[in-house]
């Protein structure tokens, strides 16, 4: 008797078990054995909104969970070649590039695009708006000494309104007319916004803060302006204590096309258009066209 009742009480068991695991509430893979995901990230990923759905969704579909550090891609590599970060989520192409060659990243793979925008008051003195070029742009905002402002923080941002003054042929540096904040993307919009100057910034941190900002984008569209974001694992080899399962985890999940999908869609509903464009398993040199 006492043996019929051990072997129900195992059937019923193991049909609870089946009954959970159809119904989606029992979890039949082993969790993840370190559980703690460090990543570094850019400030406009965070700014916009887009990893305040990302995440839960990747926390509840894998186990981990998920610490952001939102600084600039510049302070996120350095993170990573300190091994204090076990996956990034950048976009500064030629520093990714550096930091992949050096040993510090494996597995760098393209994830989304926007693009950067130049932003200035309603006023525009320095009448730059519907200008094609953003160099000739630089260049008119110089001239007439016209308020910009700078993130100043090493960021992709930052390094790109560097590459953009270099190729205008300018050195603002020491400039009264440019001053850095050493703030992120949403902190200088605001700041900018207060000053009524002009600056550089990603379309989708604009957008997502757009209705409490007195700026206008002001020139658009020009190639150069194009913004794309990788994602990059780091090294374990030079790192041993990186998170490694979890770092490839969340990378995966990056490019994963149901996360690709929320991508193409993020934003249309609040502002009529996607803060960024998918772009998993595409080639750079055909982004943007």
């Amino acid at each position: 008797m006492t043996k019929m009742l051990r072997k129900s009480k195992v059937v019923i068991t193991l049909m609870m078990a089946a009954l959970l695991v159809a119904l989606g509430t029992f979890n039949v893979f082993a969790a993840p054995k370190q559980k703690n995901i460090i990543l570094a990230t850019t400030t406009s990923t965070q700014d916009s909104g887009l990893l305040d759905v990302l995440i839960p969704m990747f926390e509840k579909e894998t186990g981990y969970f998920v610490k952001t550090i939102a600084v600039g891609s510049g302070q996120a590599m350095a993170m990573g070649q300190k091994g204090e970060a076990d996956v990034l989520l950048v976009h500064s192409p030629d520093a990714e590039k550096k930091f992949i060659e050096e040993g510090y990243g494996v597995n760098r793979r393209l994830v989304m695009h926007n693009d950067y925008i130049i932003v200035g008051p309603g006023t525009d003195p320095a009448k730059i708006k519907g200008v094609k070029s953003s160099t000739e742009a630089l260049k008119v905002i110089a001239k007439v000494n016209a308020l910009f402002l700078s993130r100043g923080d090493n960021s992709g941002t930052n390094s790109q309104e560097k590459k953009l003054w270099k190729q205008a042929g300018i050195n603002p540096e020491g400039q009264k007319w440019y001053q850095q904040t050493g703030l992120g993307m949403g902190q200088t919009l605001n700041v900018t916004s207060e000053k009524k100057g002009y600056t550089l910034a990603d379309r989708g941190t604009y957008l997502a803060m757009k209705k409490n900002l007195g700026l206008n984008i002001l020139v658009e569209g020009d190639a150069a302006l194009l913004n794309i974001y990788h994602v990059m694992e780091v090294n374990v080899t030079k790192w041993p204590k990186v998170n490694a399962d979890g770092a490839k985890a969340f990378a995966d999940f990056m490019v994963s096309k149901k996360t690709q999908d929320i991508i193409k869609t993020f934003g249309v509903d609040k502002f009529g258009s996607p803060l960024f464009f998918p772009d998993a398993g595409k080639k750079v040199e055909d982004l943007g066209k």
